[in-house]
């Protein structure tokens, strides 16, 4: 499944807020309407985001086709820069904003309506080679399963936070596809319940047999089901294999350290962020408490209580057994 597509010259995305309740397809309509989708979480995912902030650009950039150059290229800066403030932890939406306006310049002599119409075809073309990469670490994870596997997952790295296949919950479908994987236990992931709402949806629309935990079972799996390996993606990648994920993510890298179950990250390179030697570098998204406050929309506490979402936290590369990504598997602790 694509979660953002462009048909008919119009850009659309799946709101992620509705599902599974409700599966609906909603138009955005300019630069505007795709930083309050990523901000709401209506598109999520790293990959996702930067497939959609690139797409973001070129509509915010189609009023303009028949302005001048100087004021293309100015609103280009201005729009990539409102885009990349809308969630800082994951490094993909300036990735791929800077591949737009790279590209953009390298032909900024073409007439504007060319240049636009150039950098659609970018867009589309980041999206494609995302679903192929993904495609890649699907094989490549798979190969690192024993045979019969049961794996546990946390939050989603599926179809619905890349292109259109996963990274984490590639891996999963392909291994199931093709004998190795028997069954998925899918963490919920609060405060935002993507694995039970977005994780649980994919696998049940892929027919892959799952149960789905409370994240404070994890331990209690671990110690008294046979887990083969722990999968998840990833938000940003430092230069040293810290890793940036859903809030919970570290917990469970602790955990499968002390059951000693492989803990596997699965990521693209355009989450990798070479730039920041480690994980302490990391800007960690802070949401809003009311996220805690309430279960999808239903208030469990008073608003005077005290609360906070921090969106990620940060996995120390010593507890990574491989980061699987579409060139190959890295090693973390072999790496160094």
């Amino acid at each position: 499944m694509r979660p953002i597509f462009w048909e008919d010259e119009r850009l659309y995305i799946i709101d992620q807020t509705l599902l599974p309740i409700e599966y609906r397809i909603v138009e955005i309509q300019d630069h505007l309407e795709m930083a309050d989708a990523i901000r709401r979480l209506a598109v999520r995912g790293a990959p996702a985001i930067g497939i959609a902030s690139a797409y973001g650009l070129v509509l915010g950039l189609r009023p303009l086709i028949y302005s001048s150059n100087k004021a293309f290229f100015f609103s280009l800066n201005q729009i990539s820069e409102l885009l990349i403030d809308t969630r800082p932890t994951a490094v993909n939406i300036r990735w791929a904003l800077k591949r737009m306006k790279d590209h953009a310049k390298s032909i900024r002599n073409q007439p504007l309506p060319e240049i636009w119409r150039s950098l659609l075809h970018e867009a589309r073309k980041i999206q494609d080679e995302d679903i192929a990469n993904c495609h890649k670490i699907a094989k490549y994870g798979a190969e690192l399963l024993p045979e019969n596997a049961t794996v546990l997952t946390h939050c989603n790295a599926g179809g619905l936070a890349t292109g259109g296949f996963g990274t984490a919950l590639g891996i999963i479908i392909h291994g199931f596809q093709t004998g190795k994987i028997l069954h998925v236990f899918v963490d919920e992931t609060r405060p935002l319940l993507q694995g039970a709402r977005l994780t649980a949806w994919e696998l049940t629309e892929e027919n892959v047999p799952f149960t789905l935990i409370t994240d404070n079972m994890a331990a209690s799996i671990m110690k008294t089901k046979k887990i083969d390996a722990i999968i998840v993606g990833a938000d940003r990648i430092a230069a040293n294999y810290d890793t940036a994920n859903k809030i919970g993510t570290l917990g469970l890298a602790i955990l499968a350290r002390y059951f000693k179950i492989p803990f596997y990250v699965a990521a693209p390179f355009s989450t990798f962020d070479e730039n920041i030697a480690d994980g302490s570098s990391i800007i960690i998204e802070e949401r809003n408490g009311d996220e805690v406050r309430n279960i999808f929309r239903n208030q469990i506490v008073p608003d005077t209580y005290p609360a906070i979402s921090p969106a990620f936290d940060v996995t120390p590369h010593e507890l990574i057994t491989a980061v699987v990504t579409e060139r190959g598997v890295f090693r973390p602790a072999k790496s160094r």
